[in-house]
C-alpha cells in the first residue's frame, strides 16, 4: 500500500475508544433524521454491538423515535410491542421467538437481546405511548404471515371488508409457505398471477386510511396492518421478479424497503407533531448509496441511494462498517445451519487492507465534507460484503466487489479484527469463542 496514503488516513482516523469518541460521531452526523448504520457481515459481534450503542446516543441525544431493521414487518413488530410494554410476551427471549425462518441467527441472538431489553426499560420512563421508542421491519419475505395478520385485523374491525381480503389473498394463499414456487409457477405460465387481487386489497387499504387522515390520525393497528398490506403486494412482485433476474428482484426489496421507511416516518410523525426520527439497522449492500458501486453501475438501486434522492442531504447519513480478519457467524448455503467461520484476511486490492494499514484496532473515518484522502485513490478498489452466507473458497467472486467508499458512505467504522456474533440456537457447527480485545470499552 502507499504509505504517503495511509498516513494521511491515519491523520483523517478518529479512534472509537471512549464516550467523547462518541460525540464527535454525533457531531458528524448533525441533525440527520434517518441514521443508518450498514453493517458489513450478517454475523459480527462487533457490529451489532456499535450499532447498539449508536443508536442508544440517538435515541437518548437526539431523541430518534425508531429503530428500522432488515427484517421481516410481522416478526419485529411483535418486537416492538413488547419494548412498548404492548403485548402478551414477558422476555426480550419470547418476543424474539418470532423469528424462525432462515437465518434465525441474525436477529436471534445475544446482542439483540440485550437491546430488546435496554429499549423496553428505556420506553418505561417514556410516559408517552406515541413516543415510546419502536422496533420495526423493513423488509418483505412475510407473505403468508402478512397476509393471514390482514385478515385477523380485519375480522375484528370490519368483517365484511375481512370477507373481501380473504378471497383476494386465496388467490396465492396456497402457495404461501412456499413463496418462490408461486414465482416459479406465474413467470412460466403454469399459474395466472395474482398481482391484481393483492393490488386491489393494498389500494382499498389506502383508500381506508386517507378517510382516518381526514377525521385525524390513522390508527397504530390500522397502520401496522396495512403495511402488511404493502408487504403482501410487493412480496408477490418481488417473488414473480426473482425469475427475471438478480438486479430487478433486488431493486423490488429495495424500493419497498425505502417505501415502508417513508411511510412509517410519516404514521410516527403523525403522533408526535414531527417528522420522525429513525436509525436503520441493514447490511452495507442496502445502505451504502449502490451509485457508488458496481452493482449500481449494472442497474441496481438500493435503500441508501434512495433515501439520498428523496430527503435533503443533511437528513440522511450513511455509516459503513468494515472489518479486516477475524471470524464471523454465517451459513455455507441458504437455510444451512450458524456456522462459526474464519474470515480471511482482506484482499491487498481492498478498501479493508487500505484501512488495516491505518494500524488502529478501532476507529471513525469522518468522508462528508471532508475531502478524505480515501477519495484520492488512484484506481478503483474492491469492497468485501459477507451476508448470511459466506463461502471463503470463492470469495473475491462471492463476496467483493468494486466501490468508491468516499461516494458510498458519509463515514466509516473499521473494526480491524472482529468475532462472530453468538446465536441462540447453536448449531453443532458454532462453537464457542472469546470476544475480541479491540472493543470499545468507554461508553
Amino acid at each position: 500500500m502507499d504509505t504517503t496514503l495511509t498516513a494521511a488516513l491515519q491523520r483523517e482516523a478518529r479512534p472509537l475508544e471512549t464516550a467523547e469518541d462518541f460525540e464527535f460521531l454525533l457531531e458528524c452526523i448533525g441533525d440527520a433524521t434517518l441514521v443508518q448504520l450498514g453493517e458489513a457481515t450478517h454475523g459480527t459481534r462487533e457490529f451489532y454491538r456499535l450499532r447498539a450503542d449508536i443508536s442508544k446516543r440517538l435515541i437518548v441525544d437526539k431523541g430518534f423515535d425508531a429503530i428500522a431493521v432488515e427484517a421481516d414487518w410481522p416478526d419485529a413488530l411483535r418486537v416492538s410491542r413488547y419494548v412498548q410494554h404492548m403485548g402478551d410476551d414477558m422476555s426480550a427471549d419470547q418476543a424474539l421467538s418470532g423469528f424462525k425462518r432462515f437465518p434465525q441467527w441474525m436477529w436471534r441472538n445475544h446482542e439483540t437481546v440485550d437491546l430488546v431489553n435496554w429499549l423496553r426499560l428505556h420506553n418505561l420512563h417514556v410516559a408517552s405511548p406515541a413516543r415510546r421508542c419502536g422496533f420495526y421491519g423493513l423488509d418483505l419475505y412475510s407473505l403468508e404471515q402478512s397476509m393471514h395478520a390482514v385478515i385477523a385485523y380485519l375480522e375484528q374491525a370490519d368483517p365484511e371488508a375481512a370477507a373481501r381480503a380473504r378471497e383476494r389473498y386465496s388467490c396465492i394463499d396456497h402457495f404461501a409457505e412456499d413463496p418462490q414456487r408461486y414465482g416459479y409457477a406465474t413467470s412460466f405460465g403454469m399459474k395466472p398471477h395474482c398481482e391484481e387481487a393483492v393490488l386491489r386489497q393494498l389500494v382499498d387499504m389506502n383508500r381506508k386510511a386517507n378517510e382516518h387522515l381526514r377525521t385525524g390520525m390513522v390508527p397504530d393497528e390500522f397502520f401496522y396492518a396495512q403495511q402488511n398490506a404493502r408487504v403482501t403486494r410487493n412480496a408477490e412482485v418481488y417473488y414473480r421478479a426473482m425469475f427475471r433476474g438478480r438486479d430487478e428482484s433486488w431493486n423490488v426489496r429495495d424500493s419497498h424497503m425505502a417505501e415502508t421507511l417513508q411511510a412509517l416516518r410519516e404514521h410516527i410523525g403523525q403522533g408526535i407533531g414531527r417528522p420522525a426520527r429513525i436509525v436503520v439497522w441493514a447490511h452495507k449492500s442496502h445502505l451504502g448509496d449502490a451509485r457508488a458501486t458496481e452493482m449500481g453501475e449494472h442497474g441496481q438501486l438500493n435503500l441508501g441511494q434512495l433515501v439520498r434522492e428523496r430527503y435533503r442531504p443533511q437528513d440522511s447519513f450513511l455509516l459503513g462498517f468494515t472489518t479486516h480478519a477475524g471470524s464471523v457467524t454465517a451459513a455455507s448455503d441458504w437455510d444451512g445451519p450458524a456456522e462459526l467461520k474464519p474470515v480471511v484476511p482482506s484482499r491487498p486490492d481492498s478498501v479493508e487492507r487500505l484501512l488495516h494499514e491505518v494500524g488502529m484496532p478501532v476507529f471513525l473515518l469522518p468522508l462528508r465534507g471532508r475531502g478524505s484522502a480515501l477519495a484520492r485513490v488512484d484506481g478503483r478498489l474492491l469492497e468485501r460484503a459477507i451476508g448470511v452466507i459466506y463461502r471463503p473458497d470463492t470469495e473475491r467472486l462471492s463476496h467483493y466487489f468494486h466501490a468508491d467508499a468516499a461516494r458510498q458512505f458519509d463515514a466509516l467504522i473499521h473494526v480491524d479484527r472482529t468475532t462472530a456474533l453468538t446465536p441462540l440456537e447453536r448449531s453443532a457447527l458454532w462453537q464457542h469463542e472469546e470476544p475480541a480485545e479491540t472493543y470499545p470499552s468507554g461508553l
